[in-house]
């Protein structure tokens, strides 16, 4: 099942304290990044992050679920009312996800 875009929009309007937050549309669902990284996604209208350890500290009680088959599992965030709680778990996160990734130049 695909995620819809209206699940998107209540996330980032949940996110929009927060400068640099955007997301791409890949298969379906949406990657999301804060500062250029990849911190998590919107897989079948769930709110998943990376297990970083900071995340898992402050959702000490948050399943992991897989985002799709195959892929590594990831933390379910389920209080995605709780703005507060989102902006804080971002903040925490930011310094323990990798860089992103340098684009390969098209050789031609």
């Amino acid at each position: 099942m695909a995620s819809s875009k209206g699940y998107l929009d209540y996330v980032l309007e949940q996110l929009s304290g927060l400068e640099e937050i955007s997301s791409r549309a890949m298969m379906g669902e949406y990657i999301l990044y804060y500062q250029g990284k990849i911190f998590g996604g919107i897989y079948d209208d769930r709110l998943l992050v990376k297990p970083t350890a900071s995340a898992r500290q402050m959702l000490p009680d948050a399943p992991l679920e897989q985002p799709y088959e195959g892929a590594k599992e990831m933390l379910l965030v389920e209080d995605v009312d709780n703005r507060e709680l989102l902006t804080a778990l971002l903040t925490a996160m930011v310094g323990e996800l990798p860089p992103p990734k340098k684009k390969k130049s098209a050789k031609g």
